[in-house]
């Protein structure tokens, strides 16, 4: 069986390429794609080959890491799935894959492929905000309202019951878009202080506020990918002894998962952070607008259905 993948061939050049799969193993399963997303902050970078925290790019890479799919094959060991479940996985752009059986996450009927999707990031924003572990009687400000940054919101709102969260973004668009996911306003320039931060916008001028607004011993979560500006410590940290804490990745998708299909359904809003659908076969041409045009927060990606 072939597999079609789309791959970063050079700097701003990406093209489908095309796999042989080797048998299904044991413990592994064939899915064809129903959709993916591309994440604009961490793939643009990869695809201009500026991505600073990559600064010799070999290629060809490997471009997208939330898959949406349909089981299609087990291997013979495989006791989670079945034939015509459906799933989550991690192998980016590609028509069909084989995902190891302990690495995939099973999707409940009725949740959307938007909603699906976002539990992967979702996850990866739940991690920060955990090594923070707010009260709801605490203040929160955050900084970004990308993807990440909405997701921060939603999970501070929605799990830890927070009730005092201000976001600051430059785009009324998305801070608006934070306040219907559960923040309480938009920061303004003022006397408050706060007891936690998220820095979700990957900009120095972000982290600088951040610490400035929190209160001495208040706790900092850098949540950004750090490619896009160097972030440096300010005199407000030695003052302050602040706490310092970085996160990559997420804590535990499968458990994640179980609170986020309960959760997610409910929170109509969620949805609004796909602003972009594409057909896979114009992945391509997409890439290529993104690179000149403001991109989007997020982009669904559908793959067409093979009866």
């Amino acid at each position: 069986m072939h597999q079609e993948r789309l791959q970063v061939t050079a700097a701003r050049s990406v093209t489908w390429t095309r796999h042989h799969l080797p048998p299904v193993q044991a413990h592994e399963l064939l899915v064809r794609t129903i959709a993916g997303a591309i994440s604009i902050g961490a793939e643009l970078p990869q695809v201009r080959g500026d991505d600073p925290t990559d600064l010799a790019p070999v290629y060809p890479k490997e471009t997208g890491y939330e898959s949406y799919a349909t089981v299609i094959a087990v291997g013979n060991q495989v006791t989670r799935f079945q034939v015509g479940d459906r799933l989550l996985a991690f192998y980016g752009h590609q028509d069909i894959a084989l995902v190891d059986e302990a690495k995939a996450i099973p999707v409940p009927n009725g949740v959307s492929a938007k909603l699906a999707l976002l539990n992967i990031l979702s996850c990866d924003a739940a991690k920060g905000v955990r090594k923070l572990v707010p009260k709801p009687t605490d203040s929160v400000l955050v900084t970004g309202m990308g993807v990440i940054g909405l997701l921060a919101v939603f999970y501070l709102r929605h799990f830890y019951h927070v009730d005092r969260i201000v976001v600051f973004d430059p785009d009324p668009v998305r801070s608006s878009l934070a306040l219907s996911l559960g923040a309480h306003a938009s920061y303004s320039d003022s006397d408050e202080s706060f007891t936690h931060a998220l820095e979700c916008s990957a900009r120095q001028d972000a982290f600088a506020l951040l610490q400035e607004k929190l209160v001495p011993h208040g706790q900092l979560c850098i949540l950004s990918d750090g490619n896009h500006e160097t972030l440096s410590l300010t005199p407000a940290f030695y003052e302050k002894e602040l706490r310092l804490v970085g996160s990559s990745d997420g804590w535990d998708y499968q458990e994640h998962a179980a609170w986020f299909f309960k959760t997610a359904p409910h929170v109509p809003h969620l949805e609004q952070l796909f602003e972009k659908t594409v057909s896979a076969r114009d992945l391509v041409e997409c890439f290529d607008r993104l690179l000149t045009d403001a991109p989007p927060l997020k982009v669904l990606v559908l793959y067409p259905s093979v009866d």
